[in-house]
């Protein structure tokens, strides 16, 4: 597919962000009320907790001040992702952050003033407002041992820019100054990249894979020392955090900030560790599949199914809607809306941020960035994305601002669910034996790498940080070591090389704070959830676990449905992974 410039392509297949903003002197204009709305905000500063008037008017300000700054760095960004060459959007977008920045920290005394307030205060508050600052409050509140003083919070917040800079280095430095070499593909030099990597080790020439997978590692082993002293300042900064804050490791520090306990993540870890054989059988099935003798570290990317499958943007859409149906006619006359007015920026085109994602803000369209190649992983973006946009969807549609962020915990589940109905639709309703084998495939890949790859990273994080915090020292050396032991109990039907053990290089996802967990709950819980709104018929509930976004904590949000986070749940979805195992050796070996 040629790579047009935006101006060429249709506005049919672009998304109608003008609707946030149709000038960039109208977004200065809201600019400079935002900023306005700010320095109102800090007049609250000491009288926080005066009574039930002046919180209210307080939260008013509030609210309205932080849509309006969420619209303006929406916006940006989104005007920046359509074209990275514009600067003066990537300005637009830096001006932003900042806006947003400077909201944090000027609002900084609210936790520590709600966190001081006395008990009578903070009831009179409550009960004025009818509860509708109850869960707000309270998940402030419960904070109060792990907030310091206010001139302290002021301090942290100012320097989260700073702080940030092993992430922002690691960024800068895999995205723009590391060079890797080349490889010939069908007559011409290809530039390996950090974005093309996994796609060129689907290549179908093994050859070719191993020149990939070779040189790529080996460009990341000329700076094994550098990477590794980032990667080591990253986990003694959450360690620093967590010291500052009391908490007892990294890893409750980093739970608690998304209000989930440790115990889920131990469970987690504890679960698929203990059923790795469904694991060890995708090696083989791939082995026997590709024809290899031994599945090699360059071919556990290549899929099974062997034949490309051109889909249209339309047709992709027409067989998402008709996979959601369980969800009710509600979610799908929303969802075909949505995808026919504006909120999706379909194709690629020059200078366009790769990827895929839904954006927008709190009183904006769910956007969705994509870039359509027109095949089936583009269709599978697709529904995932739409997942995420329908989450916010329901959840604005329901909730004020204060609990319109749902975070990732509950986010992963709304795009998976969509992926899994769109998986037995294709695999129970469409004649194209090509097809079903490559959605067949497609949902193997995705426990694979989301369920068991990205718990394999879970440990590989909790055990840098342990060692950090035992007072050791991240070397290459020593990260090579435990990554690769990992490697070996993970993959163990494969042959597990050296070059794997520098795998942890290429990860941005290890500056994250222990985020990546949350992938392997989302995929348990969604597959718990298909099986429940396809056998019993839970729709509804389901949207009312959309509808409810922030507005309780993560594992009572999730019980609206009857699903916990538990050992249970988690090897409910290893045994789904293993019913599509059954149905691939049927489907692949036959």
């Amino acid at each position: 597919m040629n790579v047009e410039e935006r101006d060429d392509i249709s506005g049919e297949y672009k998304w109608n962000v003008e609707k946030v903003y149709n000038s960039i002197e109208q977004w200065e204009t809201d600019f400079e009320k935002a900023q306005e709305k700010i320095e109102e905000l800090k007049d609250f500063e000491g009288r926080l907790m005066e009574g039930p008037e002046v919180f209210s008017q307080f939260m008013e300000k509030y609210s309205d001040t932080s849509v309006l700054v969420a619209q303006l760095r929406s916006y940006a960004s989104m005007k920046r992702d359509e074209d990275t060459r514009k600067e003066d959007f990537q300005a637009l977008a830096a001006k932003a952050g900042s806006l947003s920045s400077k909201l944090s920290s000027d609002t900084s005394f609210v936790e520590v003033e709600i966190q001081n307030a006395s008990e009578q205060d903070y009831r009179e508050i409550n009960e004025s407002s009818g509860g509708k600052y109850s869960h707000f409050l309270e998940k402030i509140r419960e904070k109060k041992d792990h907030t310091r003083k206010k001139e302290i919070e002021q301090i942290l917040s100012n320097l989260g820019e700073v702080l940030s800079s092993p992430s922002d280095i690691y960024s800068t430095f895999t995205n723009a100054d590391l060079d890797f070499p080349s490889v010939e593909k069908d007559g011409e030099e290809v530039k390996i990249t950090q974005s093309n990597f996994t796609k060129l080790l689907k290549e179908s020439d093994r050859g070719l894979r191993e020149e990939v997978y070779s040189k790529f590692y080996d460009r990341f082993n000329d700076f094994d020392n550098t990477v590794a002293k980032s990667l080591d300042k990253e986990a003694r900064t959450n360690s620093k955090f967590a010291e500052i804050r009391d908490y007892s490791s990294s890893l409750e520090s980093a739970l608690d900030s998304k209000n989930v306990p440790t115990e889920v993540f131990d469970s987690l870890v504890d679960a698929v560790d203990t059923n790795l054989g469904p694991l060890y059988r995708h090696q083989e099935l791939k082995r026997e599949v590709l024809g290899v003798e031994n599945l090699k570290m360059w071919d556990v990317y290549m899929p099974m199914a062997d034949s490309d499958i051109e889909i249209s943007f339309e047709e992709a859409k027409e067989h998402i809607l008709k996979a959601l149906k369980p969800l009710g006619e509600d979610y799908v006359e929303a969802a075909r809306e949505g995808l026919d007015s504006g909120w999706v920026d379909v194709y690629e085109n020059k200078g366009k941020r790769s990827g895929a994602y839904s954006g927008g803000a709190y009183g904006t369209d769910p956007f969705i960035l994509m870039n359509f190649h027109g095949d089936v992983q583009s269709m599978y973006t697709l529904a995932h994305e739409l997942g995420h946009s329908m989450h916010s969807y329901f959840t604005e549609a329901t909730q004020p601002y204060i609990y319109s962020n749902y975070g990732i915990f509950l986010a992963e589940i709304a795009s998976t669910v969509n992926e899994q109905l769109l998986t037995e639709y294709l695999l129970n309703n469409v004649e194209d034996e090509a097809l079903k084998r490559h959605a067949l495939d497609h949902q193997l890949e995705n426990f694979r790498n989301t369920l068991f790859r990205q718990t394999m990273f879970a440990e590989f994080e909790k055990e840098i940080h342990d060692a950090v915090e035992d007072g050791e020292v991240l070397t290459s050396g020593m990260l090579n070591e435990r990554y690769s032991q990992l490697k070996q109990k993970y993959y163990q039907n494969a042959d597990v090389d050296d070059r794997i053990a520098r795998e942890w290089m290429r990860i941005p996802h290890f500056y994250y704070n222990f985020y990546v967990f949350q992938y392997a709950t989302g995929i348990s819980a969604a597959t718990n959830i298909r099986e429940k709104i396809i056998q019993e018929g839970r729709n509804e509930d389901y949207i009312d676990f959309l509808s409810s976004g922030g507005s309780n904590y993560p594992l009572e949000t999730l019980e609206i449905i009857d699903i916990e986070a538990d050992r249970d749940t988690f090897e409910e979805a290893i045994d789904q992974y293993r019913r599509y195992l059954d149905r691939a050796e049927e489907l692949f070996l036959d």
